[in-house]
């Protein structure tokens, strides 16, 4: 009698965006959330033993999504500190693609970014499973930002930048902060960004007016990260170029973009895409409790925000986060830039991934790695997602 092998899976005669290349009739084999397998399926062999994922005709496989920048989604935000907030993250994202994330704090009270760090650093520690997406770690957006370039971090608990205080809340995230989101021209002699980068973790540009010669310097110490291109930063200019000529010019940078046409219009976006092109770009959300939930009023960090027809505010004239989703901005960049798909699956898998350290297991469709996988239909929207082996979600009618 033939023993079949547990956890076995596999994806049978689809097109397939491997990291060596498109397989345009191709098969995954899946064991114990792993790739074991993937090729062509005119080498497809011993197969007998592995249960079949069922798909639609014209599915396209492509890696799972990676947003290294997302405080919640559907109800639930880093910020609220608690497992129940998390686990209404991890269950969401797949919808959308994304099966792996950095959960993103905001400025605000020391008492309760201590309390979101706890909290999610217990979780990564304790509470991971398949078939969820995968929290990779923590962005710590704020509170070493510049309070003319705040947006919608809460001004009233900005703080200079502090190797000391980052310490204490690197210790109380059981070490999983990231990535972090500082104005370099806040910190003063580089200290922090430089104690970022020895310790290897991402020392991020963002709610920043810094000049262009105080971006060089701090990529000089270290700085390697954009957060959210174009929005509360130093503006582009010809004789003062600011952080979004740094973004633009220094092949150092990994650059993050929200392409839902509003943080960004459609034509800027296709101007920063000829510029950093696919080798930086970073697609991310930066959304908020809000995404999945209808028009109405939210809190984001302790201030109410107005969401109606796909805009977060704080008031007319300031954005808070975002509904985005993560395959509309995959769809989107498409649209407006003319990016090839290639492009798109890069920056929405494999750059992110390459960046926070973890290509290794994540960011693209290889041998060995997590079966972190998003198959699209052929509009390319989301039909199934599979985080680490296990069907995380499965598109029924009526979803959208």
């Amino acid at each position: 009698m033939r023993m079949s092998i547990p956890n076995a899976l596999i994806i049978r005669n689809q097109r397939i965006h491997a990291g060596h290349g498109v397989i345009e009739k191709g098969f995954i084999k899946i064991v114990d959330g792993v790739i074991s397998e993937v090729g062509d399926m005119n080498d497809l062999q011993h197969d007998e033993d592995f249960r079949d994922i069922t798909l639609p005709q014209n599915a396209i496989v492509i890696p799972g999504m990676i947003d290294v920048h997302i405080h919640g989604v559907n109800g639930a935000d880093t910020m609220d500190a608690t497992k129940e907030a998390l686990d209404t993250i991890v269950s969401t994202l797949p919808r959308e693609g994304t099966t792996s994330f950095l959960a993103t704090t905001i400025t605000e009270s020391t008492e309760k970014i201590e309390a979101a760090l706890a909290s999610t650093g217990t979780y990564i520690e304790e509470n991971q499973k398949a078939g969820k997406a995968e929290i990779l770690g923590i962005h710590l957006e704020g509170p070493f930002i510049n309070s003319g370039k705040a947006g919608a971090q809460p001004i009233n608990h900005i703080a200079r930048p502090s190797v000391e205080l980052f310490g204490q809340w690197q210790k109380t995230s059981r070490n999983h902060i990231k990535l972090v989101t500082l104005a370099p021209e806040m910190d003063k002699g580089h200290e922090l960004i430089g104690h970022l980068q020895r310790d290897g973790i991402v020392a991020s540009a963002g709610h920043s007016n810094a000049t262009y010669d105080e971006m060089c310097n701090a990529i000089h110490h270290g700085l390697t990260h954009v957060t959210h291109v174009f929005n509360q930063m130093s503006g582009f200019h010809h004789r003062e170029p600011g952080v979004v000529g740094a973004a633009f010019n220094r092949d150092e940078l990994m650059v993050e973009l929200i392409s839902d046409g509003i943080h960004v219009r459609p034509e800027v976006v296709k101007i920063a895409f000829q510029q950093i092109t696919d080798e930086r770009m970073i697609l991310i959300t930066d959304s908020m409790r809000a995404k999945c939930l209808k028009n109405g009023q939210y809190d984001l960090g302790g201030q109410t925000v107005t969401v109606k027809d796909g805009k977060a505010l704080l008031d007319e004239d300031t954005l808070a986060g975002s509904v985005l989703k993560m395959d509309a901005a995959f769809r989107n960049i498409q649209e407006y830039s003319g990016c090839s798909f290639q492009e798109a699956v890069k920056i929405t898998s494999e750059n992110p991934a390459r960046q926070l350290g973890v290509f290794d297991r994540k960011g693209s469709i290889d041998r060995n790695k997590d079966a972190d996988l998003v198959i699209l239909d052929d509009k390319l929207e989301v039909y199934m997602t599979i985080c680490k082996g296990q069907i995380a979600y499965v598109r029924e009618e009526g979803d959208k």
